[in-house]
């Protein structure tokens, strides 16, 4: 079993028309031992911008600590939000820092731009290896399965409300068919002038 997938874990964006979405399972496991049922891996950085950190919950922890605190830093000296392209950019930055010994997370970044409120979405690999479509990415254990998901459910253009429904189908069948994440959702949907943030009852077994 890789080091990844020992805590299980999964995370989802999507994006939609002037929106972005970003979901995550509940599960925090030791293998097939599961250990709590409120372990979200998705979290806000500002309120047009959320990272998703699939991979060991200690690794979480720690890698959600630094970027919190380099945006901090950068926002304190800009005077202005951080913009997710520069975010996405940091993160990747501070992982390949530690290519020889590196973080066992797999960031997803999610937000919106706060000048002109295009989408944007990206994940990475765990050296900080940047990949940029334009539909959704996925991450975590059953990553394979949410790919799949959200090729058959997602398409180009859609509303917040059309966004959440596709996200959380997408969600459900995927970590459903996986033994190490599950046990409850939690999908955000960013907008322009507001962050909905729901949390899905799922099978607990």
């Amino acid at each position: 079993m890789s080091i990844l997938s020992y805590n299980g874990g999964a995370v989802l964006a999507m994006s939609g028309d002037n929106c972005v979405a970003i979901a995550s399972d509940l599960r925090l496991g030791r293998e097939l031992q599961t250990i709590a049922t409120d372990f979200p891996k998705v979290f806000e950085m500002n309120p047009h911008l959320w990272v998703g950190l699939p991979g060991l919950a200690t690794d979480i922890l720690t890698v959600k600590q630094k970027i919190e605190w380099r945006k901090n830093m950068y926002e304190l000296k800009e005077t202005r939000q951080m913009k997710p392209k520069t975010f996405a950019n940091m993160v990747s930055n501070m992982l390949y820092e530690r290519r020889f010994g590196p973080f066992f997370v797999e960031p997803i970044v999610a937000g919106l731009d706060p000048d002109t409120f295009e989408p944007y979405i990206c994940n990475m690999d765990l050296i900080g290896c940047i990949t940029e479509p334009v539909d959704f990415v996925a991450g975590g254990t059953c990553e394979e399965q949410l790919m799949g998901m959200a090729e058959t459910l997602w398409e180009p253009k859609m509303n917040p409300e059309q966004l959440f429904e596709c996200i959380s189908q997408a969600m459900m069948n995927a970590f459903d068919r996986d033994g190490i994440s599950g046990w409850g959702a939690v999908v955000h949907i960013i907008e322009k002038e507001k962050v909905t943030t729901r949390t899905l009852k799922t099978r607990m077994d």
